[in-house]
């Protein structure tokens, strides 16, 4: 049975244990100490990397009564070996952690919704309420989240016992009935079974952020960060806007306004652009002589909505297959259309002859071909 250290003291981030088992696993080591201040995964919160000896610990897991240890090399059983956390990846998790019981307590307080769901992620932390929030509402409890934080609340870890246990009102997902691990924040800010090492005072953990909120199954999902991760997140989305307000030519608390006179330029251009194209396209139909044979017919653009709309104008006034190809950088898009010839039957060969790929109905296929302008020219000329 391993020690957990990580009980007695949250911030312990170096000491000396005695290896008692090293097994190679799936081309890891799975080492097992008389002690540790790993944290192994659970509760929502990632295992504990590290060093073991000078060794790289990829990972930390609970089995049985052991913790297991995720070695990239193997270990001396018998030996007494330095251990030491990443300490800034363990501080930032208990930082992100503490914090999410702060917004989960008050959410309890405020409105009576139970935490549903937990993950810490690589870019945030999520958490799910069986209710939804109002984003108004949200600002408040992130408010009160961050003047628990300058109030530097204390935060204990308790086993109680059984007695105390069931007298004693706390937040808990699961049934539980002993060795129940309790983490209370100030004097009753919230009071929740947890088995996972947390800051011991609320002004650890730093700014507590709510980022975004969407419905979930019937309640509400959160996204936050807390502490350096909310910090480096701060400094990624500052130098976001920063560029683009450069970019833009304005100041930064002006970038949101100027970002939507932009689109409503730019909607008014596509407009115009659309209202042009369209006459062009109207243009070049009236200019195309009506034939009995094939006509082909190659644009700068291989957008198949344009194709289509020319192909299938065009195809009236031909007695065989209009072809229109347009550009896609390396070869043609093409889309075939005819009121006489069935394109479906057809597709086989005309593929072959233009090194395409493609198909469709018998009025119309469309695809791709990587042959050239003349080949393609030829080919309807001929046929």
């Amino acid at each position: 049975m391993t020690e957990r250290l990580y009980y007695l003291d949250s911030h312990i981030k170096s000491f000396e244990a005695r290896v008692l088992a090293c097994e190679e696993k799936k081309g890891a080591f799975e080492v097992i100490l008389d002690k540790t201040a790993f944290f192994p995964e659970g509760g929502g919160q990632l295992g504990d990397v590290g060093f073991i000896g000078g060794v790289r610990v990829t990972d930390t897991r609970e089995r049985s009564e052991d913790v297991v240890h995720f070695c990239e090399s193997p270990l001396t059983v018998g030996e007494t070996v330095k251990c030491e956390l990443d300490w800034d990846i363990r501080f930032c998790r208990m930082q992100n952690h503490s914090g999410e019981h702060i917004i989960s307590g008050i959410v309890h307080a405020m409105f009576g919704y139970d935490n549903v769901g937990f993950h810490m992620g690589s870019e945030d932390i999520t958490v799910d309420y069986n209710g939804y929030i109002e984003p108004q509402d949200l600002r408040k409890i992130e408010a009160r989240a961050n003047r628990a934080v300058c109030e530097n609340l204390d935060i204990r870890a308790d086993f109680p016992s059984a007695e105390e246990l069931e007298t004693l009102f706390y937040r808990s997902k699961l049934e539980l009935t002993e060795n129940v691990r309790i983490v209370t924040v100030g004097d009753g800010l919230d009071v929740c079974a947890c088995c996972a090492p947390h800051v011991k005072k609320t002004g650890e953990i730093g700014i507590i952020k709510l980022l975004d909120a969407i419905h979930y199954k019937g309640g509400i999902r959160i996204h936050l960060l807390c502490g350096f991760d909310a910090l480096r997140d701060y400094h990624k989305r500052y130098e976001q806007v920063k560029t683009l307000a450069n970019s833009l030519s304005v100041k930064q608390d002006e970038a949101c306004e100027a970002v939507e006179r932009r689109l409503d330029e730019f909607a008014q251009l596509r407009f115009k652009y659309t209202k042009l194209k369209n006459e062009l396209l109207d243009s070049k139909i009236a200019a195309i002589a009506p034939t009995e044979g094939n006509v082909c017919i190659f644009e700068d653009e291989g957008d198949y909505e344009l194709l289509r709309k020319l192909a299938d104008a065009v195809a009236d006034r031909c007695g065989g297959i209009c072809a229109v190809f347009g550009d896609n950088g390396h070869g043609y898009n093409y889309v075939m259309v005819s009121r006489h010839v069935d394109l479906r039957a057809a597709s086989k060969q005309i593929n072959s002859a233009l090194s395409g790929r493609g198909g469709g109905s018998p009025a119309m296929i469309q695809g791709m071909a990587s042959c050239d302008r003349e080949t393609a020219e030829k080919y309807f000329s001929e046929v």
